[in-house]
């Protein structure tokens, strides 16, 4: 693949990251949103790596990685990561600081810093905000997750995953006391109004749906 441009290194990250936390095919517009860049500019990289086939993309069509897409992709997540991974548990940073960090060092080490960092580690399985860092193969550890959006009402849950697009959330649910491992119960859901009830040791929370879809939790006995 030779070396690809940071412009090409990060749409393809973006590209996988997209699909992570959503079902729905990606689009130009949506990698457009995620890089904040506008629609004419996500068009004209897509059709680069379409060209350099990193990408397929039929008119009017979901963007797809191909085989050698997907593996520079997961090599990005994988830097990102553990360079997140690195700043919280090294140098003290909190997990909402650390996605603009990465965003920028992750372009700047080498393969083989990477895996040194890895080793440093202790071959980290998740990262601060639990998403799954790739292994150096590119295989990922397995995920039995759902969205809390998709919870049971009144069931002991713990907290696996929490997306890291929206620095704002990761504070809010901070300040409550909400991190990675927290156990949480759906203790109601108010569809018409489109939040629901969280309780969370002896307080209870009410959040929107937008939140509900960027957590992930397993039943605490999936956990045990």
């Amino acid at each position: 693949m030779g070396t690809l441009s940071v412009q090409a290194e990060n749409y393809l990250k973006a590209i996988w990251n997209a699909a992570e936390w959503s079902d729905k095919p990606v689009s130009t517009g949506t990698l457009a949103a995620r890089l904040e860049v506008a629609p004419s500019s996500a068009t004209e990289a897509v059709k680069k790596l379409v060209d350099a086939g990193l990408v397929s993309h039929a008119r009017y069509g979901a963007v797809e990685l191909t085989g050698d897409g997907r593996v520079a992709a997961l090599q990005m997540v994988r830097k990102h990561r553990l360079i997140e991974t690195f700043l919280v548990e090294y140098l003290g940073y909190s997990w909402d600081l650390v996605h603009v960090e990465a965003e920028v060092l992750e372009h700047a080490v080498s393969d083989h810093f990477v895996e040194q960092l890895a080793d440093r580690l202790g071959q980290p399985l998740r990262d601060p905000h639990g998403d799954p860092i790739p292994l150096a193969d590119g295989t990922l550890p397995p995920m039995t997750a759902v969205l809390l959006a998709d919870a049971e009402v009144g069931v002991a849950l713990r907290v696996v995953q929490v997306s890291d697009d929206d620095s704002a959330l990761l504070r809010y649910l901070g300040g409550l006391g909400i991190g990675l491992d927290s156990e949480v119960v759906v203790s109601a859901r108010q569809d018409a109004a489109g939040t629901l009830t969280l309780a969370h040791g002896a307080a209870e929370t009410t959040i929107g749906a937008a939140a509900a879809r960027a957590v992930r939790v397993e039943p605490l006995a999936a956990s045990a």
